[in-house]
């Protein structure tokens, strides 16, 4: 039982592993990433190269601002003091649009615009000084709800160093503006980014379509269908259809081994079976007249002649399984009254299970439409199983009952029942679930002889078993 928490617990474990390790979710899974840093990237360039180019283009008006500013103030100069000047500059309209301050080698401020300073509160005013006395490069600050761009250089008046000029210009409504476009721009790019993977994941699942179609072909495949089977996929990319040519190839090559394998089995089987039944004649013509033979010459005898018979029985399954790989496995289907067959196949049965095969009482009469002999083959044969692997003791039963137009025959036993794991496969030739089925003298073909057999007639048979309570082989075959 842990063993089979532990598979299923493994199974979980797979199912969620494969989806992450698919192509189709790799690939979808790549384009995502590449198409989210791109996009990602683009949108980020296009904001910082948007802002400096904002900036950049305030950085030379005022630096032309400052040019021309020396200007006038040198010419001033020559009619007026300089004080006198620099104030009369400073007091142009075009200056007015901007707070200037000039601020001399020892810090202190020798003018002032008084520029738009009426609209702005003295708190603002006085950051927007504070904010002078640092070492400015042109960027843009948030103060009091509004953007600033604040630039300085030095101010020269006929080769005199007179200090520094400082000049501050509100770029509220272009930095708004700028800030709506990036503000834009980043839906319109996780838009289109998931336009772009849906699209990708169309695409791709598109291209691997032939893969899964070939795929679910190759899981119907069986070992019956390898001479008939081929793939074909149309409209299937060049590298799809080499793979798919390669596998009819390697399909090919099966097919051969296959049938030369079981050709093989069939004419061994055909040339072992006579002598060896001539050699099980003679050991047990000679138990019955050797009268003079002692008792470890007997016990040897009886030991070859049983032997014998067990690869004469391992002979005739084999070639009846070969007989049906090539077709040659005939029917004759026919309604009869399954009630007389039961009974028939209990008083067979009886003769070597010591009297343990019962028959539960059947409901009626019950027509079924099947292959007599057939049926009473599969039947002994599911008895027979039941018997090797039950205790001596333990009764064998037959349930018949008949649903929907089904039929169902049911062999019941005590024993030690089945393994989970191993009732998926117990149809398989040769497959034994351990060795005390190999020692109870199975061959590991009855049960592979009954389904084929069962589904030769149109049927299924089914196992319901639970290891130490026995086991339910059915057959459900057609009734009206």
């Amino acid at each position: 039982m842990t063993n089979l928490r532990f598979k299923y617990f493994d199974q979980i474990k797979n199912r969620k592993i494969l989806p992450t390790a698919s192509l189709k979710f790799q690939l979808t899974l790549g384009i995502t990433i590449f198409s989210v840093l791109s996009l990602g990237s683009v949108t980020t360039w296009t904001s910082l190269r948007m802002q400096k180019l904002l900036v950049d283009s305030h950085k030379y008006k005022i630096e032309e601002m400052a040019k021309k500013f020396s200007h006038e103030v040198t010419v001033y100069s020559d009619m007026m003091s300089r004080d006198a000047a620099i104030q009369r500059v400073i007091e142009k309209p075009e200056v007015k649009e901007h707070l200037v301050w000039i601020r001399d080698n020892n810090g202190e401020i020798i003018a002032e615009s008084m520029g738009f300073q009426e609209d702005i509160n003295p708190q603002t005013h006085a950051q927007l000084l504070e904010y002078t006395n640092m070492p400015l490069k042109p960027k843009v600050a948030l103060i009091s709800d509004r953007y600033w761009i604040a630039c300085g250089g030095p101010l020269k008046l006929s080769n005199q160093h007179l200090g520094k000029l400082y000049l501050v210009t509100d770029i509220t409504r272009e930095y708004t503006i700028f800030l709506s476009i990036i503000y834009s721009l980043i839906p319109l790019t996780i838009f289109v980014t998931l336009v772009l993977v849906i699209i990708s994941a169309w695409y791709i699942r598109k291209s691997l379509e032939p893969l899964q179609k070939m795929s679910q072909l190759t899981e119907t495949i069986s070992a019956d269908d390898l001479s008939d089977y081929r793939l074909k996929l149309e409209q299937a990319p060049s590298e799809v259809s080499m793979l798919a040519n390669t596998c009819n190839k390697m399909l090919d090559r099966l097919s051969e081994s296959w049938e030369q394998q079981r050709q093989f089995v069939s004419n061994v089987s055909h040339e072992l079976r006579t002598p060896l039944t001539i050699v099980q004649g003679y050991l047990q013509s000679t138990l019955r007249r050797g009268n003079n033979l002692t008792p470890p010459q007997r016990e040897g005898l009886e030991v070859a002649a049983n032997e014998a018979e067990r690869t004469i029985r391992l002979l005739q399954d084999l070639l009846e399984l070969a007989r049906a790989d090539h077709g040659n496995l005939h029917f004759q289907i026919e309604p009869f009254e399954v009630n007389s067959l039961l009974l028939e196949v209990r008083e067979m049965a009886q003769q070597f299970s010591q009297g343990r095969v019962r028959l539960e009482q059947i409901p009626g009469t019950i027509q079924i439409k099947a292959d007599r002999n057939r049926l009473k083959q599969v039947l002994l044969n599911l008895i027979d199983n039941a018997i090797k692997y039950s205790e001596p003791e333990q009764p064998i039963t037959l349930k018949v009952k008949q649903t929907d137009k089904k039929v169902y025959l049911s062999v019941c036993d005590q024993g030690q029942g089945i393994p989970l794991q191993h009732q998926s496969r117990i149809f398989e030739r040769f497959y034994r679930v351990d060795e005390a089925r190999t020692r109870a003298g199975g061959t590991g073909l009855g049960l592979s002889i009954v389904k084929t057999i069962v589904e030769g007639m149109g049927g299924r048979v089914t196992l319901l078993s639970k290891p130490g309570e026995g086991s339910i082989f059915t057959v459900i075959l057609s009734g009206f």
